[in-house]
């Protein structure tokens, strides 16, 4: 289920910025950019996630520098010092063991965590992480009434799509009904067949043929487990709980009835209403994706 929602605040002269965007995912994968230098503030955030969603792909980022400047970020000479030396040491026992290492680049030294300092020597990193939790509780908060809102949508969609499903059902019933004569003629028909071609037919062995032409054409129960997987998937929405995986499954449910119905159809009227039952269960199977 998409979302997305962001916060911002500033205090001490810090300024933050969250943002979290979510897109549909079968489990919860979490992806997220933080200060490094904003110790335990990490798992803060998968912890407080990890309590309000259970589905979807999240990505979480955080935009941290200091107030009425471009960029809280400068460099820790001391830091550097430290890496330049522990590469010196490196670079020598690759040299002697003739190991041949590719140069590096300014770039990756200042990547390297601890080189760039962004305020961490003047901010209560307790409090920092207090502020900033706050903030991103309440973008959280934001995030998750947007899903929400998001999945009122799509139980409005489901629940016209499963209307559909009702009134096509109860479509295939009366065709059901309207080709029993033309059933009873064919049954007629290869009876004479058999007869005209044996001179003493098995009368055991044409009853059990003619049972199971019976019930190889009968689509009461597809339609009868159709109507109770309608019954089910309005069960499910009307939950407050994440159903999605409940509903996807049931959609797989409502796809092999409709691929029964349309192989037993046995007429054209009931086929295309097998074909059109099946389009609209791809569309519910579509948007049940989106759920959680």
């Amino acid at each position: 289920m998409t979302g997305f929602a962001s916060e911002s605040g500033e205090r001490d002269g810090l300024r933050w910025g969250w943002d979290l965007r979510g897109v549909n995912g079968k489990g919860l994968e979490l992806r997220l950019r933080l200060p490094d230098w904003v110790d335990g503030l990490e798992p803060l955030v998968r912890a407080a996630l990890a309590r309000r969603l259970t589905r979807g792909n999240v990505q979480v980022s955080l935009r941290l520098a200091g107030a009425g400047e471009e960029s809280a970020a400068d460099l820790d000479e001391a830091a550097l010092e430290r890496v330049i030396a522990a590469m010196v040491r490196i670079e020598a026992a690759a040299d002697a063991a003739g190991l041949a290492l590719a140069p590096s680049s300014a770039a990756q030294i200042v990547g390297l965590r601890g080189v760039m300092a962004s305020g961490q020597g003047q901010a209560d990193l307790p409090a920092l992480r207090g502020w900033l939790m706050a903030a991103f509780e309440a973008a959280l908060d934001d995030f998750v009434a947007n899903r929400a809102a998001e999945g009122r949508a799509l139980q409005g969609i489901l629940t016209g799509r499963l209307d559909e499903v009702a009134q096509l059902v109860t479509e295939a019933a009366a065709a059901v009904d309207a080709r029993r004569d033309e059933q009873a003629e064919r049954l007629r028909a290869s009876l004479a067949r058999v007869l005209e071609n044996a001179d003493a037919p098995d009368e055991q062995r044409l009853t059990q043929e003619l049972a199971l032409i019976a019930v190889k054409s009968d689509v009461t129960e597809e339609l009868d487990r159709l109507t109770a997987h309608v019954a089910a998937a309005r069960a499910l929405l009307a939950e407050e709980a994440p159903v999605g995986r409940r509903l996807d499954f049931l959609m797989q449910e409502f796809n092999r009835e409709a691929n029964t119905l349309c192989s037993k159809s046995g007429s054209p009227a009931l086929t295309q209403i097998g074909l059109a039952l099946k389009t609209v269960i791809d569309q519910m199977r579509e948007q049940v994706q989106n759920m959680e």
